[in-house]
């Protein structure tokens, strides 16, 4: 008798091939059979009428912190993944001297906009080295898998101590100590090492983090660390990809140990003008394993009074009397006559980047809805809407935050949507050295919810888009499944095939849906993030164990730390977990 039996699912089967229906056993946590299953099992699931595809691999999240303490991981588990890889970005919290935590902590809130005081009190530091770090999280129980990699931040931290976030160049010796930082983490069980060189991450006080300014030879030599260990991956976050001198070391880093890389861009030009896909398109056709990485849609400020922005935000009546009233009472203020004119008659003391213009900003600024549509066209924006009203956008923009309870958000594409298209991102989307990735799940808890990413992808690139070309449910699949997990080294995942780990999404898809984001205040210390559910995920499987059943956590928690494994592709060796 077999642990689990799935019948008659309809199988995206995570390869890319087309969908079939057939029945899946499942023994001790594996897959054992796929095809026409004639024996019973333990327990027995329906699934006529389902898609049955592998778990989600995400590559690209920051739980960093909340891995230590939270064992659901919500809300990246609440959209079908089972796996997620931290430690992106060059931030996170190994190694660490006792003296840096608050530093890191300060770096992790200012980078990616987790509350500090919720990391504060939510970390229980039972580490130092990153393999101890390591161990912490192969101790603690949780649902889904995790895996991390080894962050610059960190071990310049470690090594350099106040001089780690200066242009203060480090000595041979000290390069040589991250160096071997790097490696012990990799060899520990990190899937790689993560760096960031672009002037947008600053820690809360404004300080560039480590790492911004390293010269090639720091770069090349940290991950030259790496050398030898199968399968580790070098994540880079960089404003100058695709620049001479930076190429130049990134492919010497790939020629000389044979690892993967994968790069990601943070400034709208480089998704404006293609250069992502071009950097994709050079890497192909010069043979490199370099991978960029793209989500479903460009990353999204939330614009609104639950979340920490929206476009009254820099004048000045908002920041004198407004910004530090709770949401009941900021209400019951702004639904005010006398401060609504106030300020409608005042100018924003915030004149850089898209806030400079705020009038022309609002022709980037949607309203999200109960039915978040995240491919509107100009006349849903709030220029167009006050344009077909016949009033000025701000004083629309104004009324629209205060009504129905302050509760709506407004989407603010940050780049690659000038011509209100995705078209250009579906063709990076395709492009095959792409990886699907940059949910953040974790981070950016008051301005951005794009944990929900996968759920996106499967509805609207899947079945809803009608501005343009789908893309077919096969591509998706593998996409956000054995693509990333390969990618990363994790062969023994992201594919229904016998021998896999038998993590599965049982999906209604005609039921599939995102729900508009909302403020929770459930982190420790009662910090806030922005969270968005969804519905239409029937079961989420995890190891062979039903671990979200219609959206709620049945308290099972079979998840693990997954560390790198040295096994090949195409190899039968199981992956190396704690």
């Amino acid at each position: 008798m077999y642990d689990l039996v799935i019948r008659k699912g309809t199988i995206i089967d995570g390869s890319g091939d087309a969908r079939f229906i057939a029945d899946i056993a499942v023994s001790d946590g594996k897959i054992v059979k796929v095809g026409e299953v004639q024996e019973s099992g333990q327990r027995e699931i329906d699934a006529a009428g389902l898609l049955v595809t592998p778990g989600w691999v995400d590559v690209h999240t920051h739980y960093d912190g909340q891995a230590t303490w939270d064992p659901v991981l919500a809300p990246s588990s609440w959209h079908g993944v089972t796996t997620v890889v931290m430690g992106n970005c060059g931030v996170g919290f190994a190694p660490v001297k006792p003296e840096d935590r608050a530093f890191l902590i300060e770096l992790m809130e200012g980078v990616e906009d987790i509350p500090g005081a919720a990391l504060s009190e939510g970390i229980d530091w039972q580490w130092e080295s990153f393999p101890e770090y390591l161990d912490a999280l192969a101790a603690f129980p949780r649902a889904i898998d995790v895996a991390t990699q080894v962050p610059h931040g960190a071990i310049r931290a470690y090594v350099m101590g106040e001089r780690c976030n200066t242009d203060y160049a480090p000595t041979a010796d000290e390069v040589k100590q991250m160096a071997d930082l790097v490696r012990e983490g990799v060899a520990a069980g990190a899937l790689g090492f993560s760096s960031s060189k672009t002037l947008l991450h600053k820690d809360v006080h404004g300080e560039y983090m480590p790492g911004t300014f390293s010269g090639h030879d720091e770069m090349l030599a940290l991950g030259l660390g790496m050398k030898g260990l199968n399968n580790a991956v070098f994540e880079l976050v960089s404003d100058h990809l695709g620049d001479d001198e930076e190429w130049a070391w990134v492919k010497a880093f790939q020629e000389q140990t044979g690892l993967g890389v994968t790069l990601i861009a943070t400034t709208a030009p480089a998704y404006e003008n293609n250069k992502m896909y071009r950097l994709a398109e050079q890497a192909r056709e010069q043979g490199f394993e370099i991978r960029p990485q793209a989500a479903g849609r460009p990353t999204g400020v939330l614009h609104g009074l639950q979340s920490s922005f929206h476009a009254f935000v820099g004048h000045p009546t908002w920041r004198e009397e407004l910004a530090e009233l709770n949401h009941e009472a900021l209400l019951a203020k702004l639904q005010s006559p006398e401060i609504r004119a106030k300020i409608l008659s005042e100018r924003s003391v915030i004149r850089s980047g898209p806030m400079q213009d705020l009038e022309q900003l609002m022709r980037m600024v949607f309203p999200l809805g109960e039915q978040p549509n995240y491919e509107p066209a100009y006349e849903d924006s709030i220029a167009g809407m006050a344009e077909a009203q016949g009033c000025e956008p701000l004083a629309l923009m104004y009324d629209l935050l205060v009504a129905n309870g302050g509760r709506e958000l407004f989407y603010q594409p940050l780049g690659g949507y000038q011509r209100y298209s995705l078209d250009a991102q579906k063709k990076l989307l395709e492009h095959p050295n792409v990886l699907f990735g940059l949910s953040d799940g974790g981070a950016h808890c008051g301005v951005i919810a794009d944990a929900g990413m996968p759920t996106f992808i499967m509805t609207h690139w899947g079945r809803d888009r009608t501005r343009g070309d789908k893309l077919s449910l096969e591509f998706i699949v593998k996409s956000l499944s054995s693509s990333t997990a390969k990618a990363f080294g994790l062969f023994d995942r992201g594919l229904i095939d016998e021998g896999m780990i038998a993590d599965f999404n049982l999906i209604d898809f005609e039921a599939l849906r995102l729900f508009r984001p909302e403020a929770v205040f459930d982190l420790p210390a009662g910090g806030r993030r922005l969270v968005q559910r969804a519905e239409g995920y029937e079961m989420t499987i995890k190891a062979g164990e039903v671990i979200f059943e219609r959206g709620e956590h049945t308290g099972a928690l079979p998840g693990q730390l997954v560390r790198r494994s040295d096994q090949q592709p195409g190899t039968s060796q199981a992956q190396q977990s704690a």
